[in-house]
C-alpha cells in the first residue's frame, strides 16, 4: 500500500516545470515534500482516512513561485510609511501627504516611498520649496520608486546638515540650486544617507510586526521563496528567530551586501555565514554588489553619454577593485551578485566574471547580474559563454516610451532595442530568473508574469522583448531555483521535492494575458503547510 498523504489537490490542472512530465491532475503531499504527481485515478491509491482532500474545481497548481530578486525586511519596514505608489501628480502627492499626517499626528518625520520621478508638469524638478508649501512644520522625505533618490523639504535638510551642500561619497549627488542652497533633490545612498540616519529606527517589537504583515502580504501573493537582497548576519538572526517561532512563511537565500569600502577580510563573514545557514528554510553562501545607480538619476554607468545629458554616468568600483573583491568572493566558494544597469556596468562585471574564472579555475560557480536594464549586443552572448545568470525584473520595465516615465528618454531609441532584453538573452542562451524588486515595484508576481508577456516594442521596427507564459512561468519557478542552487529541491512539482506550491483560480494557461495581472491565488504552501487561503 502506498502512504497516506497529508494533503491530496485534486480536479486541478497540474503545471509541474518538470520536462519530464508537464502536467497532471492531481499532488499528494506528506509532510514537507511533494508524495505524488499523476492522474486522478492514480491519486486515490494515497487517500487514508486522516487525508485532506481538496478540490482545486480545475485550478492551475503551479510550484511555489520564487521571488529572485526581493527586499524583504526593507520592504516590510515600509509599510506603515507614506506610501506614494498612488501619486501621480503634485495635487496627489499634497493629499496623500495631509491624510498621513492626519493619521499619524505622534510621528516626528514622515517618511515616504514610490515617489515618481516626473510628478509635476513638464518634468518640472521637484523642490525643497514645493515640499515646504505641503509640509513646513515637520522634516519630510520623499524616497524615489527604485530607492537610489530622495527629496527632502528644507526641514529635514536642516537636520542633515546638508542645506548648503554635503560632500556625499562615490556617484552621489546633492543637487544644488542656483541660490547656492540644496535643491531638495538628493541622488543616491551617500547623498541623503545623512538624514535617514537621524529618523528614529523601529524597536524589535515593531520590526517583528512589520515582518509578519510583509510575510502575510508574500503568502497570499503565492510567494515560497525570496533571494533577499539587503542582507547581514543581523537580518539573518531576526529570520531565524522567525523561523524558530514557527512564523516564517517563506524560504530565504540571502546575499550577503558588500559596500565599497568594505575590505576584503569582510567576504570572509559571507563565507562564515553560508557554514552557519544552509538549510531549506534559510540559507546563506552568496555576496551581493552594487556596480553602479540607476538610469533615471544618471548614476548608472553607461558606455556612452545619456542621451538627455553630457554624461555616462558613474561606478562604485573601478574595475580593478571590482576583480579582486569577485575574485577572492569566489577563491572562498562564494555566489556572486552584482547590481549593473548600465551596459557599462554590466561589462565591467562580466570582464570580472571572466577574469576570475580564469584565475580561479573551473567550477560550478553561478554568479549573477542583477537587472541589466541596458545590455550592449556584443556581451549579450557573455551570459551563456559564461554561465553567468541574468536576474531580471519584468515589472522595471516601461510600458511606452511617451508614458509618464523618464527612462526611455535618458538613454534614447538607438539603445530601446538591447533595453530589458529578456527575448534576446534568453535567445543568446542565458538562463533568466525573475523577480521584483520589492519595495522597488509591486512584489505580485502575476503581475510581473503578465509584463513579461504583454510587453510591446516602444517603436516600429525595434524586436519584441516579450516572453511566452511558459518563459516566464520558468523565470519564477525552475530558472529561480537553479539561480540559487536549488533545481533539486524546488522549482518544480515533482515526488521528492519540497512541498511548495501556489494554487490559482481557473486554467491559468488559458487566461488571456491582459487579465493574468487580475488573478489571486486560492491558497500558497511552504514546506507542506497552507501558509494563505482564501
Amino acid at each position: 500500500m502506498p502512504p497516506s498523504a497529508d494533503i491530496l489537490f485534486e480536479n486541478v490542472n497540474v503545471t509541474t516545470q518538470d520536462p519530464e512530465r508537464a502536467t497532471a491532475e492531481a499532488v499528494a503531499v506528506q509532510g514537507g515534500q511533494i508524495l505524488f504527481v499523476g492522474s486522478l485515478e492514480e491519486a486515490s491509491a494515497f487517500s487514508g482516512a486522516a487525508t485532506r482532500r481538496i478540490d482545486g474545481q480545475h485550478g492551475t497548481l503551479l510550484p511555489g513561485l520564487i521571488d529572485s530578486h526581493f527586499h524583504l525586511l526593507t520592504g516590510s519596514l515600509t509599510l506603515e510609511d507614506l506610501l506614494l505608489n498612488s501619486a501621480f501628480d503634485g495635487e496627489s502627492l499634497g493629499r496623500a501627504i495631509r491624510v498621513y499626517t492626519e493619521r499619524y499626528l505622534e510621528k516626528e518625520w514622515v517618511v515616504g516611498h514610490g515617489l515618481r520621478y516626473n510628478i509635476l508638469p513638464g518634468r518640472q524638478p521637484l523642490t525643497r520649496q514645493f515640499l515646504d508649501a505641503l509640509l513646513p512644520d515637520k522634516p519630510l522625505i520623499l524616497m524615489a520608486y527604485d530607492v537610489h533618490t530622495a527629496w527632502a523639504n528644507t526641514a529635514a535638510l536642516k537636520r542633515g546638515g546638508l542645506l548648503h551642500g554635503g560632500s556625499g561619497s562615490p556617484n552621489s549627488e546633492v543637487v544644488m540650486a542656483a541660490d547656492g542652497t540644496t535643491s531638495g533633490e538628493l541622488r543616491e545612498g551617500g547623498a541623503y544617507r545623512p538624514i535617514l540616519d537621524l529618523i528614529p529606527t523601529p524597536d524589535d517589537a515593531a520590526i517583528d510586526r512589520l515582518l509578519k504583515k510583509g510575510l502575510a502580504q508574500a503568502a497570499a501573493l503565492g510567494i515560497t521563496s525570496i533571494h533577499n537582497m539587503d542582507g547581514d548576519a543581523v537580518q539573518m538572526a531576526r529570520y531565524r528567530s522567525l523561523l524558530e517561532n514557527g512564523e516564517l512563511s517563506l524560504r530565504v537565500y540571502l546575499p550577503y551586501s558588500v559596500r565599497p569600502e568594505a575590505p576584503a577580510e569582510a567576504l570572509q563573514e559571507a563565507a562564515d555565514l553560508a557554514r552557519q545557514y544552509s538549510g531549506d528554510w534559510l540559507r546563506a553562501g552568496a555576496v551581493k554588489f552594487f556596480m553602479d545607480g540607476v538610469i533615471e538619476s544618471y548614476t548608472a554607468l553607461m558606455l556612452e553619454d545619456y542621451a538627455d545629458r553630457s554624461t555616462r554616468g558613474d561606478a562604485n568600483f573601478s574595475a580593478e577593485h571590482f576583480t579582486r573583491m569577485a575574485q577572492e568572493a569566489d577563491r572562498l566558494g562564494l555566489q556572486i551578485f552584482v547590481h549593473a544597469i548600465g551596459d557599462a556596468a554590466v561589462r565591467r562585471t562580466l570582464d570580472a566574471y571572466e577574469a576570475v574564472a580564469s584565475a580561479n579555475g573551473p567550477r560550478d560557480r553561478r554568479h549573477r547580474v542583477e537587472h541589466i536594464e541596458v545590455v550592449h549586443p556584443d556581451d549579450v552572448p557573455r551570459f551563456a559563454e559564461l554561465g553567468v545568470i541574468a536576474s531580471m525584473q519584468p515589472l522595471h520595465a516601461p510600458e511606452r516610451a511617451d508614458g509618464w516615465d523618464i527612462w526611455p528618454a535618458r538613454v534614447g531609441p538607438e539603445r530601446w532595442p538591447f533595453s530589458f532584453a529578456w527575448r534576446t538573452l534568453q535567445q543568446a542562451g542565458a538562463r533568466l530568473a525573475f523577480g521584483s524588486d520589492w519595495p522597488v515595484v509591486s512584489q505580485d508576481p502575476l503581475q510581473g508574469i503578465a509584463s513579461a508577456l504583454n510587453r510591446r516594442a516602444w517603436a516600429a521596427g525595434q524586436p519584441e522583448q516579450c516572453l511566452m507564459l511558459a518563459e516566464a512561468l520558468n523565470g519564477y519557478t525552475r530558472a529561480a531555483a537553479y539561480a540559487e542552487f536549488q533545481e533539486d529541491r524546488k522549482g518544480m512539482l515533482k515526488p521528492g521535492y519540497l512541498a511548495d506550491l501556489v494554487l490559482l483560480p481557473g486554467d491559468t494557461l488559458a487566461t488571456p494575458p491582459e487579465q493574468l495581472a487580475g488573478l489571486r491565488p486560492a491558497l500558497t504552501m511552504v514546506d507542506g503547510r497552507i501558509v494563505y487561503e482564501s
